[in-house]
């Protein structure tokens, strides 16, 4: 009798195992057919850096070179050729003022993306100097236009007095704030003396690229937030009332 009942508890005992095992052995499947990367697209939605940041873009309508294409793209479009065409940076006074087109540094890329625009740099900062001479402290009172303009000390001096000047701060994922960082706005920095074109091309939390030379030639990278810590001027060319 009590081997019978020894039995029957060995086989309640068995049947029990079988079960818990295939309920875990079910789970463990249903597990593998389930995607494993299946994410909520509400939670996506809800963490800022997943997301991308439309920006408005501001229209200024005016067409100096009356290409129909409107000043600030056409900086930036100049800028973008400069960039393509990938000039070596080199550092070198030119009789005439201008250097070849195989090299620059970084001040070649605003005169060069403004001549794309139908304005000539160089004859508009060297008639301001010549007009406000003691407004430019780097040219000490002797002008020379061989290389005034393409002085970052002296451009600044002239955004400041020709172009409208704008916010210094910048804040990612800030649709309003972001929309005060245009593409064709010029940017100026210090340590070393630097400036670029702000591209309007944005990093997904709205961050706009930056077209500029830094070495070792021309390019339009995701470098703004590089530069930024030592941003002193921020500008929009033409200057709208």
């Amino acid at each position: 009798m009590k081997k019978g009942i020894k039995v029957v508890y060995i086989l309640i005992i068995v049947l029990i195992s079988i079960l818990v095992f295939n309920k875990y052995s079910l789970d463990f499947k249903v597990a593998e057919i389930i995607p494993k990367n299946i994410v909520d697209n509400n939670i996506l939605d809800n963490i800022p850096i997943l997301k991308t940041v439309d920006v408005e873009k501001i229209v200024i309508p005016v067409d100096k070179d009356n290409d129909g294409i409107y000043d600030l793209d056409d900086i930036v479009e100049g800028g973008r050729l400069e960039a393509q065409r990938r000039p070596i940076y080199k550092s070198a006074y030119y009789q005439g003022g201008y250097p070849p087109e195989t090299e620059g540094v970084c001040t070649d890329v605003i005169w060069r993306a403004f001549k794309n625009a139908g304005y000539d740099l160089k004859e508009m900062v060297d008639k301001d100097i010549r007009n406000n001479v003691r407004l430019y402290p780097r040219v000490n009172g002797k002008p020379d236009p061989n290389i005034d303009f393409r002085r970052v000390p002296n451009l600044d001096v002239f955004f400041k007095r020709h172009a409208t000047s704008l916010t210094l701060v910048l804040k990612p994922y800030d649709k309003e704030n972001l929309k005060q960082w245009q593409g064709g706005d010029i940017v100026v920095f210090k340590n070393p003396g630097h400036i670029g074109i702000l591209s309007d091309k944005r990093r997904r939390d709205g961050i706009p690229y930056l077209i500029h030379n830094a070495g070792p030639y021309a390019v339009e990278a995701d470098d703004f937030l590089l530069w930024y810590p030592k941003i002193i001027g921020h500008y929009r060319f033409p200057k709208v009332d």
